[in-house]
């Protein structure tokens, strides 16, 4: 197995895939690379993915290596961070059996991982995931007695110019099956006009759709300029230790924002902000639902998201899947119609058209000569 190409780097996966170019191979430190991660790897059509730590450390049976590896991307883990020290961004380098090359010299040397090796990783941190589960019950207890306010309290929030009150609100997170799910819901979109919430690169998505955001939420560290400057009211997420990672950069666009602070996630901040502002259900496309994705997240943001929608529950419809649900087909009766207004939109041009009124005479003239009518 060999693979030559330029290299891009990057510790954050989310910032190195804007970079990328279809070929490329790319160095990450990502471990358990979660499934939205791969994905958007996938998007760039990189040819080889180097990974400073482990793709499954075993934890839990995070699945993004396994769509990499079935794309036919070569995935080599475990090389250690000094890779960052002895490559730049653009190098030429070649891998070959695991040992990755520059000038044709040994610059690291990791695992290749193929279909085989991550299923058998899977199977075994399948059988451990209590441990995880364990875990998520303590963070989960100890994010309880920490943040109390925010499951019993309602948030302070400033005076917002978007209106939910009697309105659905549909918050897009760029998470896991967005696409499919977000096209499922053009429909819906255009009959109930729902709040339209992009939280941070959700924004973006709801762009891709061509729909345009009301309120856009979150670190604002995944969403371009072109759509943070399209009139959307900006909401900075910021955190119980005084950081609000996303103003510098607002700030940089001389564009005006308000912020909240909350000590979960910018996707935890959108559904609460609609719940207490009053929306009548709240539509989540992309969000975090369930065991695999909160451990995806981290232990650190799983908590949060999990209470936050417990609090939010009574009005929350998880939009995940309904790509699957039901697709719309032609109808028989749909068919007559067109064919009835095809006929119709016929017949009038025939009565307005002289010369087509002649043409047709004449046809049926012959049509009864040829046949002795």
């Amino acid at each position: 197995m060999r693979v030559r190409g330029s290299v891009k780097l990057d510790k954050r996966t989310k910032n190195v895939v804007k970079r990328l170019r279809p070929g490329e191979i790319v160095v990450v430190d990502h471990e358990d690379l979660d499934e939205v991660s791969a994905e958007s790897l996938l998007e760039t059509q990189v040819s080889a993915v180097i990974n400073v730590a482990k793709f499954n450390s075993g934890r839990y049976p995070n699945t993004g290596p396994l769509l990499l590896a079935a794309a036919g991307i070569v995935l080599i883990d475990d090389v250690g961070d000094a890779i960052f020290e002895r490559l730049q961004e653009d190098d030429k380098v070649e891998i070959e059996d695991g040992k990755v090359y520059r000038d044709g010299r040994l610059v690291a040397r990791g695992e290749i991982q193929t279909i085989q090796k991550i299923q058998k990783a899977m199977e075994t941190a399948r059988a451990s995931i209590g441990v995880e589960l364990e875990k998520f019950a303590v963070n989960t207890l100890d994010y309880v007695s920490r943040e109390t306010a925010t499951l019993l309290d309602r948030l302070p929030l400033p005076e917002l110019e978007t209106q939910f009150t009697g309105r659905h609100a549909l918050v897009v997170v760029r998470g896991y099956d967005y696409k499919p799910d977000l096209a499922a819901l053009r429909s819906y979109i255009r009959d109930m006009h729902p709040v339209l919430i992009g939280v941070d690169g959700g924004a973006d998505a709801l762009r891709d759709e061509r729909f345009e955001a009301d309120m856009i939420v979150g670190d604002m560290d995944s969403v371009t300029d072109e759509t943070l400057r399209s009139g959307a009211e900006l909401v900075c997420h910021a955190y119980t230790d005084g950081r609000a990672p996303g103003q510098e950069r607002l700030d940089a666009l001389g564009l005006d924002s308000k912020a909240i602070e909350l000590g979960g996630t910018s996707e935890d901040l959108a559904l609460l902000i609609a719940y207490e502002s009053g929306a009548e259900l709240i539509v989540a496309v992309g969000t975090h639902g369930h065991l695999i994705e909160f451990l995806d997240k981290g232990r650190e943001g799983m908590a949060s998201t999990f209470l936050t929608r417990l609090k939010v529950g009574d009005r929350l419809v998880d939009a995940k899947g309904v790509n699957q649900l039901y697709r719309s087909s032609p109808k028989p009766a749909h068919l007559m119609f067109l064919i009835a207004a095809a006929l119709s939109t016929l017949s009038v041009v025939i009565i307005k058209t002289p010369l087509i009124r002649v043409y047709l005479s004449t046809l049926l003239v012959k049509l009864k000569l040829v046949f002795g009518l």
